[in-house]
């Protein structure tokens, strides 16, 4: 065989441009593959290890959302404004979370340690059944007030994103803090001090 018509076509304009225009497409797929690869990186690296509790929740300083709520066992309705004066903690949680039955302990402990000094603990079941909360108190046990929420307005009002949250409401009714994840006693401890006018223990 004739080797000049290979070489020929080798070497032929059309032959060149196939060819680079095959490295331009590749230029152009790599590049959106990596910045993808790059967002992933970066959430894996930074979006996953953030503390949800280092986002300054918009509420703090404000009022908080007055509500009224039927105690699960029927009774209420239960009003906010009812403990002005006092501090409230309110935990939004649901007998589904696991991280809510681990802070359930700090939570009862706190109420048997403050009831009597002008501190209200107010429950807020989330996005649960009635029946199945229930059962979860009658199981932990704890006796401070356990509010329905119909339609998770009430949660809606406070901002809730997930549970357990909880919210610290100063004598005069306003957001003192907040705290997203379980809580723990010596948590919850400080922060009760400091509404009261304690120096933290």
């Amino acid at each position: 065989m004739n080797p000049a018509p290979v070489e020929a076509i080798r070497r032929h304009p059309t032959s060149l441009r196939t060819g680079a225009g095959r490295r331009r497409r590749r230029w152009l797929l790599g590049i959106p593959l990596g910045v993808a690869l790059v967002l992933v990186t970066w959430v894996l690296a930074f979006g996953l290890t953030r503390n949800p509790d280092s986002y300054r929740n918009p509420l703090i300083g404000h009022r908080a959302p007055a509500f009224a709520l039927r105690t699960l066992g029927g009774g209420g309705p239960v009003r906010l404004g009812d403990f002005h004066g006092q501090v409230a903690v309110v935990n939004f949680w649901a007998s589904w979370c696991v991280p809510c039955r681990e802070e359930h302990p700090a939570l009862d402990a706190t109420w048997h340690r403050y009831r009597d000094q002008g501190v209200v603990v107010l429950g807020v079941d989330y996005q649960d059944s009635p029946s199945a909360a229930r059962a979860f108190m009658r199981e932990l046990g704890g006796s401070w007030p356990v509010l329905e929420d119909p339609g998770s307005r009430t949660a809606l009002a406070y901002g809730v994103r997930g549970v357990p949250e909880t919210f610290f409401v100063s004598p005069s009714g306003r957001i003192a803090a907040w705290h997203a994840g379980p809580v723990t006693y010596s948590l919850l401890a400080n922060r009760i001090d400091r509404l009261l006018g304690r120096s933290a223990r």
